[in-house]
């Protein structure tokens, strides 16, 4: 099987405009692999600076976005890695994320960072099933 890149229509705008070389979402042998999202308005196209909790329920809303537009969804999510710029955050990025795996959450990774180049502190990304 072939990769397919798949279409966020709510984040083609940037994606289009942006430099960067990524696609937000890849399909490959019945996997769902996306990219580490960050907290992007996908209503004005920039990053809205908010506390970490806010960051993290946006970033996990862009998070399904992703997910439906590759016809997958939260509970076919076999692994996480996050991103954070503080492991102080680890307990509210903990309420928010939990939030939207409920059951059986998936492997996850913890990982503290340094910056990115764009004003936010939390960035996801996750491999699920088609």
């Amino acid at each position: 099987m072939e990769k397919q890149i798949v279409d966020v229509p709510e984040f083609s705008g940037w994606s289009k405009s942006s430099t960067t070389p990524v696609s937000f979402v890849v399909k490959a042998n019945g996997l769902v692999f996306v990219s580490g999202i960050p907290p992007l308005d996908p209503d004005t196209g920039t990053f809205s600076v908010q506390d970490v909790a806010a960051q993290t329920r946006r970033v996990m809303e862009n998070i399904g976005l992703c997910l439906k537009a590759a016809g997958s969804s939260f509970d076919k999510v076999v692994r996480c890695t996050v991103y954070v710029t503080n492991a102080a955050y680890f307990t509210t990025i903990n309420e928010i994320y939990g939030k939207f795996f409920p059951g059986a959450p998936p492997a996850r990774t913890f990982v503290v960072v340094g910056s990115w180049p764009a004003p936010f502190d939390v960035e996801i990304e996750c491999t699920a099933l088609s």
